[in-house]
């Protein structure tokens, strides 16, 4: 995939400035017209058959120049400072975001900024960190630095500051995701951590510099996270609260999730808690938990084959379960029962028994997968 030139990234910007186009809107005038310079060339007619543009955006195409002059003048803004422009067309945009249809079409990032690494995990939590909660987040990125993810979070007060001078501390990239626009980090008292984390790791934002910031941006941000994370962890979380936002956002997406257990009677373990009990996240015990979920391992380890499944010798129904497991690799024990015909009593009592077996493993949501 080549990156696009400066004549189509300066009009994937005009696009993306424009009032009222967001990401999918622009994902669909390129996946129809080619480009987003070539949405401003076809005949008015074609153009009108543009999905999810309608008439009001179509008048668009005659502002091409004074949106073009908005795009020039913020591409030149952000060379001066030293802000790089990452669009979805761009070959490093983050692959992990391109599955997901709410991903924003276009980033800015100050540092280094290596999206598609091999590994990653983010560390969200709540913005009143205990002191558990905070040794919990140090022991958490420590314990994981063998395998070298890159360490996702926030840069806000908390446990998410505490996730990025935990990775400085072990020598791990880390990318600090802002709600606030490029340049202007927030809170500014984590300016001495963001310049740190630059020289490994970036800060990343979807807003523009000296672009306007709103309580909504913060929200947002937390799907960036949780798109970017293969596992997420949440530490420490109120009952309400972003770390709980991020964590539904990343069981949406089919992500790992992963919460500490936490003190009945501390407020800041209530969304962990509440997590677990909803399924909708594991306990976090250590770093086998991840490991083992994502399959990771150690530099040098080599990892015990996994053994050959021989379904002729199992019990009908064991075989009936591990076949759709085969084929589906995850499912939903509703949806077990129902393909295999096996009541959901018995089911429960198959799918523990293969659990025993370590063949197959549940997941938050009352899912199963096949181990290995």
């Amino acid at each position: 995939m080549q990156n696009p030139t400066h004549e189509e990234l300066r009009y994937f910007i005009a696009l993306w400035s424009a009032p009222k186009i967001g990401p999918g809107i622009i994902k669909a005038i390129i996946a129809y017209s080619g480009s987003a310079k070539r949405f401003f060339e076809l005949p008015k007619g074609k153009a009108a058959k543009t999905p999810r543009v309608g008439e009001k955006l179509l008048e668009l195409r005659n502002q091409e120049k004074s949106l073009l002059k908005k795009a020039d003048e913020l591409i030149n803004q952000c060379q001066i400072k030293g802000y790089r422009i990452i669009t979805s067309l761009h070959s490093d945009f983050p692959q992990r975001l391109k599955s997901q249809e709410d991903s924003p079409a276009l980033l800015f990032t100050q540092g280094n900024s290596e999206f598609n690494v091999e590994r990653t995990i983010g560390i969200v939590g709540t913005r009143s960190a205990t002191s558990y909660g905070k040794s919990s987040t140090r022991k958490i990125v420590e314990d994981l630095a063998v395998y070298n993810p890159t360490i996702i979070s926030g840069l806000a007060y908390g446990i998410d500051i505490e996730a990025h001078r935990a990775a400085l501390q072990s020598n791990l990239p880390t990318l600090a995701i802002m709600g606030s626009p490029i340049g202007q980090i927030y809170p500014a008292i984590h300016k001495k951590t963001a310049m740190e984390l630059m020289e490994k790791g970036a800060i990343v934002s979807e807003y523009a510099p000296g672009s306007s910031m709103t309580p909504g941006n913060f929200p947002a941000r937390n799907r960036i996270i949780a798109g970017l994370s293969d596992a997420l962890i949440v530490v420490e979380a109120a009952e309400k609260g972003g770390a709980l936002i991020t964590a539904e956002i990343a069981y949406s997406y089919d992500k790992e999730v992963f919460a500490v257990p936490g003190n009945l009677q501390s407020s800041f373990s209530e969304g962990c808690n509440q997590l677990i009990k909803r399924m909708k996240a594991s306990i976090y015990t250590g770093p086998n938990d991840i490991a083992e979920a994502l399959s990771w391992s150690k530099p040098g380890e080599v990892k015990a084959k996994k053994p050959v499944l021989n379904l002729d010798s199992r019990e009908p129904e064991d075989a009936s379960i591990l076949r759709l497991l085969i084929e589906k690799g995850e499912a939903e024990i509703d949806q077990i029962s129902i393909s295999t015909d096996i009541p959901l009593g018995i089911l429960s009592s198959k799918l523990l028994s293969l659990e025993f077996e370590g063949i197959v493993k549940s997941l938050p949501g009352k899912k199963y997968k096949l181990l290995g």
